[in-house]
């Protein structure tokens, strides 16, 4: 193409050629279905949409995934899987790309689903969710039971009959999605409530869990695949019991649940014993503790009249203590009178003690100590009240020193006060001048203001106020008749007068009553200025 043809293409901003490229590429690949790898996502991005690219041997395109889209999606994207997507391709002007907005998410086939749960077992098997330590034994005889599965389906009644038939219980029944679009958060949101429900509340806690589902395809059971739900199932502190699907089918749940059914009338049977079995049995036990207590007091009554026979008789087992009596009774007068004789030589010692001297001897010196004592009582209060008058003296001298100081300092705080008002005064008295000097001013020139803008000073000029005899102004000579009295305001009086015959031209004639009104408007604009005619 030659220069001058060039010159003629038509010119294109940035702008306006992405924007072609965008519709063009939209009208030509509106919706597409795309199979490859999943390549470089790094989970949702803090807006909720996902970003990632597309790969297989030879091309690689861009990828998105909108926050509302993502949460529709059954099957999450991760890294490394082969995926079958439907959605439509569009541009991205800020990096000149195309891309694809994803709105349906699929594995390419059987072989990525088991590949995806493998990938995903050994995850969460490294994490620790499918150790044997953590599972917990099954209650032997749950008060509650707590089911989690479709309130439609064949599982719940076939259920409820097998529990009905072995030992009936109370069975709270969460209505869950088994499958499709949002199961999975419902079936984790089932687990986690039941484990909220309080031990002792209205609604009772469940002392078994079952989650339980029929039998289905790998794309029918993927909801107890998701990690949401086996991290429920192994957080949950009530006991729970898998059955999902038939004896052949696996999911991720059987691992982390803490016993796994083949099927869900299976853990119906784990779930509760045989209520006649356990009768038999209680009647059994019944039976053999009666015959043991039997025998026992049978041995019992044997040993006892073995051990009868083997006693002595009550002569044998009194006659020593009949004579240990005999000898107290004959030894106990002597020791009677031996004590009394002893405790009269006791009382004869004491009395000896007790005599009339011995008395006034004691008494004597009580006397002489209750003296001294007074003696120092006395001096004792001589030496406090002084040393009580040498305190006061010095409290007295202390106070009075305080009181000069206190003195003082007010003194000094009252002058340096007096000298901050004096300033103060003097500060204000300034202001004050100042102040009414500015007002001063202010005044003289609204004064002059107020002068120049009077009609007075248009009289000083030479013109003049003609009024009629009611005081209204006069403005037109029209409205002037002949004979008429006016009042004439000069700068230095009024001059009263008589109207003759008048003379109009085509200039003095009156304006119309619309530019009178134009001009009255205008006027009233300022209400400060007034007007020539006093109106």
């Amino acid at each position: 193409m030659s220069d001058p043809a060039r010159a003629n293409v038509p010119e294109w901003s940035v702008s306006e050629l992405s924007a072609a490229l965008k519709k063009t590429v939209e009208d030509r690949f509106g919706y597409v279905r795309v199979r490859g790898e999943i390549s470089g996502y790094r989970g949702p991005h803090s807006s909720g949409h996902c970003y990632f690219s597309l790969k297989d041997e030879g091309a690689k395109i861009e990828a998105v995934i909108w926050r509302t889209a993502f949460a529709r999606l059954r099957i999450k994207p991760e890294e490394g899987l082969e995926v079958v997507v439907t959605g439509r391709l569009t541009t991205y002007p800020g990096q000149s790309k195309y891309q694809i907005v994803i709105e349906t998410l699929a594995p390419a086939g059987l072989g990525a689903l088991m590949a995806l749960v493998e990938e995903r077992k050994k995850k969460l098997a490294a994490e620790g969710l499918f150790d044997a330590a953590r599972k917990q034994l099954l209650p032997f005889l749950p008060t509650v039971i707590g089911v989690i599965t479709s309130p439609t389906g064949a599982v719940i009644r076939d259920i409820l009959h097998r529990l009905n038939d072995r030992f009936p219980r109370h069975v709270l029944v969460w209505p869950v999605r088994v499958q499709g679009e949002g199961s999975a958060p419902e079936i984790a949101a089932a687990i986690n409530g039941f484990n909220a429900l309080p031990a002792q509340g209205r609604i009772r806690k469940p002392d078994l869990l079952i989650v339980a589902r029929g039998g289905g395809s790998l794309e029918d059971l993927w909801s107890f695949n998701e990690e949401i739900v086996v991290r429920a199932a192994a957080a949950s502190m009530i006991p729970l019991i898998s059955a999902v699907g038939h004896e052949t089918d696996v999911t991720l749940i059987d691992f982390a649940a803490d016993v796994r059914a083949p099927t869900p009338t299976a853990a119906a049977e784990m779930a509760v014993p045989v209520r006649a079995e356990l009768m038999v049995r209680l009647d059994s036990l019944a039976r053999r503790s009666l015959a043991c207590w039997h025998r026992g007091q049978e041995a019992r009554r044997t040993e006892l009249r073995a051990a009868v026979r083997a006693l002595p008789s009550a002569e044998e087992l009194l006659a020593l203590p009949r004579q240990r009596l005999d000898h107290a009774g004959t030894r106990l007068p002597r020791a009677l009178i031996a004590n009394a004789q002893i405790h009269h030589r006791d009382f004869s010692r004491i009395a000896g003690r007790l005599g009339p001297q011995v008395l006034r001897t004691r008494l004597a010196r009580c006397r002489e100590r209750i003296a001294a004592l007074a003696e120092r009582s006395g001096r004792a209060e001589q030496v406090a009240r002084l040393r009580r008058r040498e305190r006061l003296a010095t409290a007295t001298l202390r106070l009075a020193a305080s009181l000069r100081a206190n003195a003082e300092a007010h003194r000094n705080r009252i002058a340096r006060a007096r000298e901050r008002v004096l300033a103060l005064a003097e500060r204000s008295e300034r202001a004050a001048w100042l102040l009414l000097q500015q007002r001063a001013t202010s005044v003289e020139r609204c004064g002059q203001l107020l002068n120049a803008l009077s009609h007075r000073g248009v009289l000083a000029r030479g013109f003049a106020l003609v009024r009629s005899p009611d005081g209204r102004p006069l403005r037109y000579a029209a409205k002037v008749s002949e004979g008429m009295r006016l009042d004439v305001e000069f700068s230095d009086g009024n001059v009263r007068a008589r109207a003759e015959a008048s003379i109009l031209t085509a200039k003095d004639k009156p304006q119309s009553p619309v530019l009178r009104r134009t001009r009255s408007r205008r006027g009233s604009g300022d209400p400060g200025q007034g007007s020539l005619f006093g109106a």
